[in-house]
C-alpha cells in the first residue's frame, strides 16, 4: 500500500484508509473481521468519530481491531461540534479514549465547525496534545474561511489535515480548498473517495 506524509505529524500513512461511518447496522463480528483484511491489505489508517453509531458502537468496534496491534495502526477519531468547548473537547476525547481502549488518537478532529467558539476547541486540542492524550488534531468539512480562522487562532503548522468529501462526482474542494492546504502542508482527507449511496448525508 502506497502512503503518503501526513501534514505536521512527518508520519508515513496510507493513501486509503478505512472509514467506520455506518457500521452500527452491520454485523459486528463481519465488521471486524472486514477492518482486520483491511489491515492486512495495508490499509492501516483507521478513522472514526463519537458521532458514528447512536450508541457509539464505531469505536468499540474499532476497539476490538486495535487490541495487540496499536502500533500498526494510525488510529483518528473526531469530537461532535455541539461537545467542542474546551472542557467538552477534552471530556469527548476521553471518552472516546475508554471506548477505543487506547491511551492516545494519532490525530483528533473536529467534525464539522460548530456552535462554539473555534479558540475553545483549539486551546483544548493544543492541551490534550501536551498531555499526551493526541499525537496531532485536525478539522473535517472546512471551507477556506473556516481553515483562515483555525490557521490565525492556532498559528501556521499547527493544522494536520482537514477531512472532506471528495471523489470523482464532488471535486469542488480542488478549486480552493486543496490549494490553501497544499500551500501549508495540511493533508487533505477524501472521505467517501469511491463515492457513496446516492441519498446519503456525508459524515
Amino acid at each position: 500500500m502506497r502512503t503518503h506524509v501526513f501534514g505536521r505529524t512527518r508520519k508515513q500513512v496510507a493513501v486509503v484508509g478505512q472509514g467506520t461511518w455506518q457500521m452500527e447496522g452491520d454485523d459486528r463480528d463481519g465488521c471486524v473481521r472486514a477492518l482486520l483484511r483491511g489491515l492486512e491489505l495495508g490499509m492501516t489508517h483507521v478513522d472514526t468519530a463519537e458521532l458514528y453509531g447512536r450508541t457509539k458502537v464505531e469505536e468499540r468496534i474499532v476497539a476490538e481491531v486495535l487490541r495487540g496491534r496499536r502500533d500498526q495502526i494510525f488510529l483518528v477519531s473526531k469530537v461532535r461540534p455541539d461537545h467542542a468547548t474546551r472542557f467538552g473537547t477534552v471530556e469527548a476525547c476521553e471518552a472516546s479514549l475508554r471506548r477505543l481502549g487506547t491511551d492516545h488518537l494519532d490525530c483528533y478532529l473536529l467534525h464539522w465547525p460548530g456552535p462554539h467558539p473555534l479558540s475553545e476547541t483549539i486551546a483544548a486540542f493544543e492541551s490534550l496534545e501536551k498531555a499526551g492524550k493526541i499525537r496531532s488534531w485536525g478539522v473535517s468539512n472546512f471551507d477556506v474561511d473556516d481553515l483562515d480562522e483555525a490557521e490565525k487562532l492556532a498559528g501556521p503548522g499547527r493544522i494536520a489535515c482537514n477531512q472532506v468529501l471528495y471523489h470523482l462526482e464532488e471535486r469542488s474542494i480542488e478549486a480552493r480548498v486543496v490549494p490553501w492546504c497544499e500551500a501549508r502542508g495540511v493533508a487533505v482527507v477524501g472521505y467517501s473517495p469511491f463515492g457513496s449511496r446516492r441519498g446519503f448525508p456525508a459524515p
